[in-house]
């Protein structure tokens, strides 16, 4: 069964236009709701659904690159599914495969655009399974970007990398098996924790994580960073995603003049209930 959706607003129209010949047309779809996806596809074997969030249709260019870049994720899992059923049927052992990926608004500060990048997926493993990562995008310079004009230096292994990751250890404490604090674990199970958390996070700018700007309760501001890690990234896939957020008082002395300008208040009840 194949959704179209309700007819789509201009952007996604122009978007859909210009690279229609992405995409079979059968499985083309806009829908202006956000909780349904603009494309998908669902067979007796296989359903796949990309949704970009409406509120980011404000900024018309970021929605396009974030509704292109989808179409092609989309195209790849469809086709490499369909080639799957075609010369193993067995590997789908009577189960329907599923493919998902979001595109969720998570701030707008200044001129940066924070999003987080959600994949959820099954194709016949043990189970079903997740992926988070996040685009920061530079609604002047009209192009993704990431953290590092934000503070004054950030060479690897340097103090303001070594600070954030330390930051980004320790906020929530992450627990071992059965979540138990640090305190409470065994040596081997402080190994275990100890070896994700050094293999999911580094001290490089590109090696922090997945990292989003959080809203304030100062309008225009940012209340901190938000790390977003995905289940095995930091931690063994029954612990499940990890969210950190490290308010930006504890990091504000590294920031540059430009990163400093964007912080500032505190983070709202509601985001700690929804991150």
């Amino acid at each position: 069964m194949i959704d179209f959706g309700t007819s789509a607003k201009s952007i996604v129209a122009i978007a859909l236009c210009a690279l229609c010949s992405l995409l079979p047309a059968q499985v083309l779809a806009a829908n202006n709701e956000a909780q349904h996806p603009q494309i998908s596809i669902e067979t007796k074997y296989i359903k796949v659904s990309v949704t970009v969030d409406i509120a980011l249709k404000p900024f018309p260019e970021w929605f396009a690159d974030c509704f292109s870049e989808g179409k092609v994720w989309f195209n790849k899992k469809n086709g490499d599914a369909a080639a799957k059923w075609r010369d193993n049927r067995k590997a789908f052992r009577d189960l329907q495969w599923f493919y998902e990926r979001d595109y969720a608004l998570r701030s707008v500060v200044s001129r940066y655009i924070s999003v987080v990048l959600s994949d959820a997926w099954f194709d016949g493993g043990a189970h079903p399974n997740q992926h988070v990562d996040t685009i920061l995008w530079d609604n002047v310079a009209r192009k993704r970007t990431n953290a590092r004009s934000f503070f004054r230096e950030t060479t690897d292994n340097g103090p303001t990398m070594t600070t954030l990751v330390q930051l980004a250890n320790g906020i929530n404490g992450y627990g071992g098996d059965d979540g138990l604090p640090a305190e409470q674990m065994t040596p081997e199970q402080e190994l275990q924790r100890d070896t994700f958390i050094n293999g999911g996070i580094k001290p490089k700018i590109l090696g922090l994580g997945p990292v989003t700007l959080a809203p304030s309760t100062e309008t225009g501001k940012s209340s901190g960073l938000t790390f977003h890690y995905s289940p095995y990234g930091v931690g063994p896939y029954v612990e499940g995603p990890y969210t950190v957020f490290v308010p930006w008082t504890k990091f504000q002395q590294y920031l540059s003049p430009q990163g400093a300008a964007l912080f500032g208040g505190e983070r709202p009840k509601d985001d700690k209930e929804t991150w």
